[in-house]
């Protein structure tokens, strides 16, 4: 029977997956049964990534039952003490799936393989691929309760819909309601000479176009002159009915004297694209002002699938003395739209600011492989990590690598390795590579030790230092004492910090069994529920082991009393 279920479901499953190509408006329930207001939508721009979901409020509150949308079967499961926490995939007949993050915990027959399957490991963190037959589900069946578990900033349910591919699609396409009366956002609208010879109101810089208000709601920029190769920029949000979030909108499209230019539109994407966020983005500005500045156009090693029109690349051409009208367009779902309004005159310029000095500099090419050394510190720079030719500051002092500023972004991890054979044998398994934060402060970078070289692999450009660790982690009970009956206890909770290099892994038991223990890593708290039934005695002896990410250690132990019903 489990055999032919799992044949017919995958049979459902292929046949479906051919009728993608329309959307099924009314296939998908709300997965909670309150009203649906966002704090994050489809396509937000996130740090690295487009966010691949709807984040649905929970009124501060976690352990609002989660419903499954349709008929289906969990096809898998996955917990984590980062990221989307407590994760759960339901996959459904018509060859979508849905996605359930930041969840408190699972219901029933799910808790249960979960649990199992931690005790049976002996590790929290798991993920799990359930056959087909092996928990069906139906449409409005409870399959946990929303929390705020993972890299999650309050309680709230991250919901999401894929595709057979597994691309993310936005669930307002599916019908979705989630009302929204509201006009998008317009931060600032930024014009960006591309080119020798482009410039803006005499500048080769990118240049803030200051904008007017209208009375309709619409925007009249001031008047720029411009020659040569222009591109435009957006900062936007948008606002659903209920909320002050600042959320990510639908569709930007461009225009130039009424031919449109660019269209970006926030339905579908893969994963696989989503890190090229960085180049979709200014970047620099990001990292100056916080602000994340959408480019209207395509530049080179930018594949985003987003883009769904372009002439020209979205670029225009600005000749001398040429005068002529650029419209942005922002809208959301609903259709509440934004237009703003640009008058270019065509004016070219004699002079240009001096070229940058770029002497002393790195220069790396993108389409290759460089390496490089800097005092102690060797750097790998794999094909394609960046996403352009680029000059780069690089220098080395000491223990410490100054590696240019983080307003360049990078796409494929670069190796730092580091040279520590001036130190003793005895320290260097101490070492590890950190990035110095705004403080001065090394955070510590995931780091081998092979022989006397350090390695480790970045994504962002800083400063990094060879620090040392040898400060053990700390462990300090919450809600008991050692000796003492805690009969009324339903959890057992420990504070455990290691403010160096971080805590790496974890282990506790209890009269010599393993216990599950939940990382809460935002409270640097571990909990274990008494509910797993692990002790039946009344006198008990736990044993916890804290190490970091250099080996250090720290062994907690402590007996406490507890009456077994």
């Amino acid at each position: 029977m489990k055999q032919l279920f799992t044949s017919l479901f995958t049979l459902l499953i292929i046949g479906n997956t051919f009728a993608q190509k329309e959307i099924p408006k009314d296939y998908f329930d709300n997965p909670i049964k309150i009203p649906l207001i966002l704090s994050g939508s489809f396509g937000e721009l996130r740090s690295n990534h487009f966010h691949s979901g709807m984040d649905i409020k929970t009124k501060q509150v976690e352990g609002v039952p989660i419903h499954a949308p349709a008929d289906g079967y969990v096809s898998r499961i996955k917990v984590g003490h980062f990221g989307f926490g407590k994760a759960l995939y339901l996959k459904h007949p018509n060859g979508y799936s849905t996605v359930y993050a930041h969840m408190q915990r699972y219901e029933g027959n799910i808790q249960e393989m979960v649990k199992n399957a931690q005790y049976k490991k002996e590790k929290y963190e798991i993920e799990l691929f359930p056959e087909p037959a092996d928990i069906p589900v139906k449409k409005g069946d409870i399959i946990g309760y929303t929390g705020n578990s993972g890299s999650s900033g309050g309680p709230h349910l991250h919901f999401e819909i894929r595709d057979a591919a597994s691309r993310p699609m936005n669930p307002m396409l599916f019908g979705i309601e989630i009302p929204d009366t509201k006009k998008p956002i317009i931060n600032s609208v930024f014009a960006y000479p591309m080119g020798d010879n482009a410039q803006v109101n005499g500048n080769s810089k990118p240049y803030k176009v200051r904008l007017h208000k209208q009375k309709d709601g619409s925007y009249k920029a001031e008047n720029i002159e411009a020659f040569g190769k222009i591109g435009f920029g957006i900062s936007t949000y948008d606002q659903q009915n209920g909320a002050s979030n600042k959320n990510g909108v639908y569709q930007i499209s461009t225009a130039h004297n009424g031919q449109e230019k660019f269209n970006v539109l926030f339905e579908k994407f893969s994963f696989s694209e989503t890190r090229y966020i960085n180049r979709f983005i200014d970047y620099k500005y990001f990292k100056k002002n916080r602000s994340r500045v959408q480019k209207l156009f395509r530049e080179s090693n930018n594949p985003l699938s987003i883009i769904k029109n372009e002439e020209q690349n979205g670029f225009i051409t600005i000749s001398d003395t040429f005068e002529s009208i650029f419209t942005i367009e922002v809208c959301d779902y609903r259709d509440n739209k934004v237009l703003i309004t640009i008058p270019i005159k065509g004016v070219a310029q004699k002079e240009l600011e001096s070229k940058a000095d770029n002497n002393n500099l790195e220069y790396i090419v993108s389409s290759g492989n460089t390496s490089m050394s800097h005092g102690k510190f060797d750097i790998f720079f794999p094909a394609e990590s960046l996403y352009e030719d680029m000059y780069l500051d690089i220098s080395a002092r000491g223990d410490t690598l100054s590696f240019h500023k983080d307003i360049v972004p990078i796409h494929k991890n670069i190796t730092i390795s580091a040279d520590i054979s001036n130190y003793k044998t005895a320290d260097r398994s101490k070492l590890y590579l950190g990035r110095l934060n705004y403080k001065g402060v090394p955070y510590y970078s995931n780091t081998k030790l092979e022989g006397n070289v350090l390695k480790t692999r970045v994504r962002t450009f800083g400063d990094y230092v060879i620090a040392s660790d040898t400060t053990n982690p700390k462990i300090r009970p919450v809600n008991f004492s050692d000796g003492k009956w805690i009969s009324n206890n339903k959890t057992l909770q420990l504070k455990i910090t290691d403010y160096e290099s971080g805590i790496s892994s974890y282990r506790a038991t209890l009269n010599g069994k393993f216990i599950l223990t939940e990382y809460e890593y935002k409270k640097n708290v571990l909990t274990y529920d008494f509910d797993d039934n692990i002790i039946t005695d009344s006198e008990n002896n736990l044993k916890l082991i804290v190490t970091d990410n250099v080996g250090n250690s720290t062994i907690f132990e402590a007996t406490f009393f507890r009456k077994q019903s």
